[in-house]
């Protein structure tokens, strides 16, 4: 399946959750950010777009993006390759803010309408990297506290082809000093299972 048809114009043309949108503080119109094609091998499933990729169009073009890529040892240039890396958020679309300011969470209706169609038109991926709560959630079945599925990472990334990542937010710089196994342990097998990805999918190409 093409960048430019069949489902990416679906869910380009997603106005599912207008209604939703319309209602938030932000009183936004919805606009899936939708970055994939079926070659990639590596996935990163994350959370749901933040104000400023709602503008830009472009998944992670933020902060949270910038240590993103600083987590996987990759560029700018490898991260937005469609053909080898597929970003694929929990909910395309900014949920907006609540009344406090606060980011709304992704609406359960866009993973709902989108995900099992999205997994399947990505055969070749071997790689996943599940970021923040909700994608733990549903890329490994069960609801538990992030830190300690992050914790378990060994164990999902055997089992299943998934690394479990806390959300690469500047909030959650706290979280990674009280979490310090995280760089020091984590971070070194994460860049090593991305290398191995790439590497095979460069031997197979």
């Amino acid at each position: 399946m093409g960048d430019d048809g069949g489902l990416v114009a679906a869910i380009r043309a997603c106005g599912l959750c207008a209604a939703r949108f319309a209602a938030t503080a932000t009183a936004h119109a919805p606009r899936p950010v939708v970055w994939f094609r079926p070659s990639a091998r590596l996935l990163v499933a994350g959370q749901a777009p933040g104000l400023r990729v709602h503008q830009a169009g472009v998944p992670f073009r933020d902060a949270s993006g910038d240590r993103l890529r600083g987590w996987m040892g990759m560029d700018e240039a490898a991260f937005y390759d469609r053909e080898r890396v597929a970003i694929v958020p929990m909910a395309f679309c900014f949920p907006g803010y609540d009344a406090k300011g606060s980011d709304l969470p992704p609406p359960p209706l866009c993973a709902r309408t989108w995900r099992v169609q999205v997994m399947a038109a990505l055969p070749r991926v071997r790689l996943v990297l599940a970021v923040g709560g909700a994608a733990q959630a549903w890329h490994l079945g069960a609801r538990r506290p992030v830190t300690e599925t992050v914790a378990d990472w060994r164990r999902h990334l055997d089992e299943r082809g998934v690394f479990p990542l806390p959300h690469p937010s500047w909030r959650n710089t706290g979280w990674l000093k009280r979490n310090p196994w995280f760089e020091a342990e984590a971070l070194p097998a994460l860049r090593a299972a991305i290398a191995r990805v790439m590497e095979d999918d460069d031997d197979a190409s």
